[in-house]
């Protein structure tokens, strides 16, 4: 994966590269509010992780025209049951469409051991990443995607092939009128439990095993370790509404979960996607003023105990909660369309699908 003279794609190897690297998207999404790039935090600890990332560069005059990562995870090729080379934080100017993708390419052939190019992804499927397909005249929010419709002619003329597709959804928040059960039949009791800060490191632990089991029917997903939780939301203490992470209990067993933050969507493209700490500072001074807005990260139910109602329980202790808190409106990242119970309890709130979302995979 070395850089030729003639390619023009090579390696960020120094802080001037990975500048360069965060500062496309700058040039690409120039006043387009609808794009909301990823934390140039979350960029760098990649970066300083070994993650390879990758320019591309205008042969004429040197500028930087596309970027990527390309990288591999072991057990996303188990789940698959093919080799893949991953790519992800993929960003290009127009013309600089086919040149990357031809580099891609040629970097994944030249290891020799890769079956098929899949992405983007950052770095999993269900971490972030895809490319959206639809609703391009609403804005993205955090921890989903969004990109110009010119993104998906690109990929579909170089031969990649849609996977996994989604939808990412958008619900008005309404008083709910649902009375919350108290016991099963069979005498158990149900008690939602909210979030608490204090305890945030311990509920995390909770909500991961329940987030892996409950997920792992899923085609795409790979088990989350603690580590990888704890990079993920490393400094959500600071943007957590309490009342937006719950969890239900049955008999003092943890069975189901949700994980809303409030979007702070439009504070992050107004810095660029630099939280950096004197950033972060001014965020909570104002967080009130993005306490309006609410994106869904993730919820799920314990295999054992699907079908019960308890997910319908939890969205509506929800909606209660949102309602108090003064939120208007609610996302959600994207729902597979193989999903449909998922997506029915958007259905059921009043929602709507807001962006086609898809994976890409191309055979080597």
């Amino acid at each position: 994966m070395t850089a030729t003279a003639t390619s023009g794609f090579e390696r960020v190897v120094d802080r001037r590269g990975l500048r360069e690297f965060l500062a496309l998207t700058d040039r690409v999404y120039a006043d387009e509010p609808r794009f909301v790039p990823p934390t140039r935090q979350q960029v760098r600890r990649w970066w300083r992780d070994g993650v390879a990332m990758y320019l591309l560069r205008d042969g004429a005059t040197g500028a930087v025209v596309g970027r990527t990562t390309l990288h591999t995870d072991a057990a996303l090729d188990a789940r698959l049951g093919r080799r893949c080379q991953l790519f992800g934080l993929t960003e290009f100017t127009d013309a600089a469409a086919r040149p990357l993708f031809e580099a891609i390419t040629a970097a994944a052939r030249a290891t020799g051991d890769r079956d098929v190019l899949f992405g983007p992804v950052a770095l999993l499927p269900n971490q972030a990443g895809g490319v959206i397909t639809s609703g391009y005249a609403d804005r993205g929010f955090i921890d989903s995607a969004w990109n110009p419709p010119r993104y998906v002619t690109a990929y579909e003329a170089y031969g990649f092939r849609r996977r996994f597709e989604s939808d990412t959804w958008i619900c008005p928040v309404s008083e709910g009128d649902e009375a919350p059960r108290r016991t099963e039949p069979d005498g158990a009791e149900l008690v939602v439990h909210r979030g608490d800060v204090r305890r945030l490191a311990a509920q995390l632990d909770l909500l991961r095993d329940m987030l892996n089991a409950s997920f792992a029917q899923l085609g795409y997903y790979t088990e989350i370790s603690a580590a990888q939780l704890r990079r993920q939301t490393d400094g959500l203490a600071y943007l957590l509404d309490e009342s937006l992470l719950l969890y239900l209990t049955r008999a003092g067993q943890p069975v189901a979960f949700v994980l809303c933050v409030p979007d702070i969507s439009e504070f992050v493209v107004r810095v660029r996607g630099d939280l950096n700490l004197v950033n972060q500072l001014r965020l909570l001074a104002v967080r009130r003023r993005y306490r309006r807005e609410a994106v869904l990260i993730v919820k799920g139910v314990l295999p054992e105990h699907q079908g019960r109602g308890y997910q319908r329980l939890l969205s509506a202790a929800l909606r209660r909660n949102l309602h108090a808190g003064g939120y208007t409106t609610l996302r959600s990242t994207y729902v597979g369309r193989d999903n449909p119970a998922s997506a029915a309890q958007y259905t059921a709130l009043g929602g709507r699908p807001l962006h086609g979302y898809t994976f890409y995979e191309k055979a080597l």
